[in-house]
């Protein structure tokens, strides 16, 4: 009989209860036992949430992100922040933010840090905190967080399995801080986890999920060699491995692992299906087979029947051997369907969340042990959603179509190189060296999320609703302008988010109400569902940002996402392929950047955050992935004239093996995120000489911490021995929208400051 479980459910709870609750305790609005209570609480509801399953997970619940909980499990903690003498988990949030929530208390030893760098979950809009090495680094095991929680577990009746991020995998993912190889700690390391694993035997777990994603990608020999190390000391465990890969392929390296002394294996079936029966094969007989038939990084209703029809035969060869799951955790996705009452009632029928997941799960398990008889009814309702999904009029649109397959590589080519039409641009601007910026957002105040709550239910009516927000991109005007700043921004205050703002004005996308995943923290993103062609019905920035512009000479940037970023932060349909929705969203973008020039906009930034985050995980298909997305930047920003210039912003993306494509976008200035590596991601220049201007970002938005002007003007130094001076830019490395004015004015004033202190030592 085929069993069922999930590798993990999401967090932050159905309407953001976890969210509201850390910002709350940051803000010293709530106790530390008042968030406790509340994790608790919500670990409960989503162990009842997957009640149905033979085996539900313990341990994937985080105050924060579960690689940090991995780094505290293991006692590896940064210098800055050993010897605190407050509850752990405000050093924890230390960790993660730079600072705890009672920073005041703590100043005379344990005050505001260097928050830990930040970067993008292997290919997922999911951030994590990166662990931190040197060639001292010693690790003290500290299981107490996840013996609580198999506590809390066992105390309502949950069939726990316990998840923890293997050790091999850890190390990956971290950073040495020195010239050591972190890969030699794994001796440090191995014992720990035995420790570990022994301290669930003795609670009476049978089974530990032990994830090791690094498994897709393309791993040198020495790290595929410290997999088999690291599972060989492990062997003599008292508990049983399931070894959990996702993501992708193993390729190349299934071998190896089929060969490995663990109990049992994940593969994750959406990904990898041609490599099911590989594996099966490989495989001792003894050995579990847990295959991940749902999506759990995507929302659109599983093909059941068709699923069935490779399942069944596997199911009956392996027989309780076989385990069902979800692809991956289901941290990627909402928490429920059913919290949803204003979602497009048509596309709605098309979707799963978490819960549903769950339940398309238990509908594969019955039929497979059952007989599909046993859930005709099921089957029935997916069959006609699939359909229905299939013949909808809504999702084709011809002119779209014709339109993508009219695009000629001309579309993607400036009418000059970049050192001709740089010398135009800084003639018409007339900035500075170093110029200063920002990256497009400021804070969205209690009074703007106010105004748009009472738009959004017809308490304001449409003038009364715009002119709340010019009063609000005013005030981004006029504090831009008291800080000196080069360059401005609108601000943004009519933007909920990035991307969701650009869905809501395109045609073939839809919005849930509660369609919350968790990006980073307390950091939620709703995910627009693109589940049809699209196109741009009316310009959707151009009067924004021309009333801004009309309250200063200075130049005010246009501020549009891109479309690769649009893409890889939607749930994207899944009936075409992802560089056809590109295309689309190209040439829609592409017409509002012709527009905000007809306007009279003369620098427009295209954000492309999620450039890098759609990288295939395996190097040798990236070329294909990046064809596509740098010719659909291309498209979308490289109509305008000469003296219009083009910026693009990334953020927590490390981009030193893709710099050539970045400098084939011909951005005019690229803003990325370097604060928190202390300008680590600009070693890429070390060789690479990029051709056009560059500013590195010198303010970290997502800790509280203001930066010093001297640490600012450092950070710039350092960008200098890499960038020419006069290439040179100065802002954020992101937006401001998370941050309270209070804190953005004086890090702003410091930021302008570095700039006029470089332009003197300059002269």
């Amino acid at each position: 009989m085929a069993l069922t479980h999930n590798l993990g459910f999401p967090r932050i709870g159905a309407k953001r209860e976890l969210k509201f609750a850390l910002e709350g305790y940051w803000k010293g609005q709530g106790s530390l036992d008042e968030l406790k209570s509340l994790a608790a609480e919500l670990r409960q509801l989503h162990w009842q949430n997957q009640g149905a399953l033979d085996l539900a997970p313990v341990g994937d619940f985080s105050f924060y992100d579960q690689v940090l909980d991995t780094s505290f499990t293991l006692g590896n903690l940064p210098e800055r922040v050993r010897g605190f003498h407050g509850d752990q988990l405000d050093n924890y949030f230390r960790v993660a933010r730079g600072r705890s929530a009672r920073a005041a208390e703590h100043a005379d030893c344990c005050g505001g840090v260097a928050a830990g760098e930040m970067t993008k979950w292997f290919d997922t809009n999911y951030h994590y905190i990166v662990p931190e090495f040197s060639a001292d680094t010693e690790f003290a095991l500290d299981p107490s967080r996840l013996l609580d929680q198999l506590a809390e577990a066992r105390a309502q009746n949950v069939n726990a399995k316990p998840v923890i991020l293997g050790p091999v995998t850890y190390l990956w993912l971290g950073k040495a801080k020195d010239d050591s190889d972190k890969l030699t700690l794994l001796d440090r390391l191995l014992p720990l986890y035995s420790q570990l694993l022994d301290a669930l035997a003795e609670q009476g777990v049978e089974w530990v999920q032990i994830d090791e994603p690094a498994l897709v990608t393309e791993l040198p020999g020495v790290w595929l060699q410290a997999i088999d190390k690291a599972y060989s000391f492990l062997a003599g465990t008292r508990v049983k491995l399931l070894l959990a890969t996702y993501f992708g392929t193993l390729g190349e390296n299934l071998q190896s692992v089929a060969k490995l002394p663990v109990a049992g294996v994940h593969l994750d079936v959406i990904n990898a299906k041609h490599e099911v029966g590989q594996l099966i094969e490989l495989l001792p007989e003894d050995r579990v087979v847990s295959l991940g038939v749902i999506n759990g990084r995507n929302i659109w209703k599983t093909d059941l029947d068709a699923t069935l029809d490779w399942l069944e035969p596997i199911a009956a060869q392996l027989r309780d051997r076989l385990w069902l799951a979800p692809s991956c955790s289901l941290l990627h996705v909402p928490v429920d369907l059913g919290s949803e009452e204003k979602l497009d009632a048509e596309v709605r029928n098309w979707l799963a969340f978490a819960v549903q997941k769950l339940d398309e799960l238990q509908t594969l398990q019955a039929a497979v042990n059952n007989g599909r008889d046993s859930v005709a009814k099921a089957l029935a309702e997916n069959k006609a959603a699939l359909q229905s999904r299939s013949e909808s009029t809504r999702v084709n649109n011809p002119l779209v179509k014709e339109a993508v397959e009219k695009i000629t590589t001309e579309l993607g080519q400036r009418k000059s190189a970049y050192a001709e039409r740089a010398a135009l641009q800084h003639g018409n601007l007339k900035l500075p060296r170093y110029p200063t910026t920002t990256i497009g957002s400021f804070p969205q105040t209690r009074e703007i999320r106010a105004a748009r709550l009472q738009f959004r239910k017809g308490e304001l009516n449409q003038a009364e609703y715009v002119e709340k927000m010019q009063e609000e991109i005013a005030r981004s005007v006029r504090e831009q302008e008291a800080l000196g700043l080069d360059v401005l921004v609108h601000g943004e205050a009519e933007r909920n988010d990035m991307v969701e703002y650009f869905g809501e004005q395109l045609d073939g996308y839809v919005f849930s109400q509660f369609g919350w995943v968790q990006s980073y923290g307390s950091r939620c993103v709703k995910p627009p569902i693109l589940f049809g062609d699209i196109s741009r019905p009316k310009a959707m920035t151009v009067k924004w940002t021309r009333y801004a512009q009309s309250l200063t000479d200075k130049p005010m940037k246009g501020m549009l996402t891109g479309p690769v970023t649009i893409l890889n932060w939607s749930f994207v349909r899944d009936d075409q392929p992802r560089s056809v929705s590109c295309y689309q969203l190209a040439l829609a973008i592409r017409e509002e950047v012709l527009d905000l020039e007809k306007a009279g906009v003369s620098v427009i930034q295209i954000d492309e955050a999620a450039l890098r985050e759609g990288l295939p995980l395996r190097q040798s298909q990236w070329k294909e992935y990046l064809n596509w997305a740098v010719e659909s930047f291309r498209i979308t920003a490289n109509g305008v004239s000469d003296a219009t210039q083009i910026h693009t912003h990334m953020c927590y993306s490390e981009f030193n093996d893709i710099i050539e494509s970045i400098a084939d976008m011909d951005a005019d200035v690229i803003t990325i995120e370097t604060s928190r590596s202390d300008m680590e991601l600009l070693d890429a220049f070390d060789n690479f000489k990029y051709p056009n201007e560059i500013g590195p970002g010198v303010y970290d938005i997502h800790s509280p911490n203001i930066p010093s002007e001297a640490h600012i003007v450092q950070l710039i130094l350092k960008a200098a021995e890499r960038i020419p001076a006069e290439r040179l830019w100065v802002n954020p490395d992101c937006g401001l929208k998370t941050r309270q004015w209070e804190e953005v004015i004086p890090a702003l004033k410091n930021m302008v400051a570095a700039a006029h202190t470089l332009r003197v030592q300059a002269k």
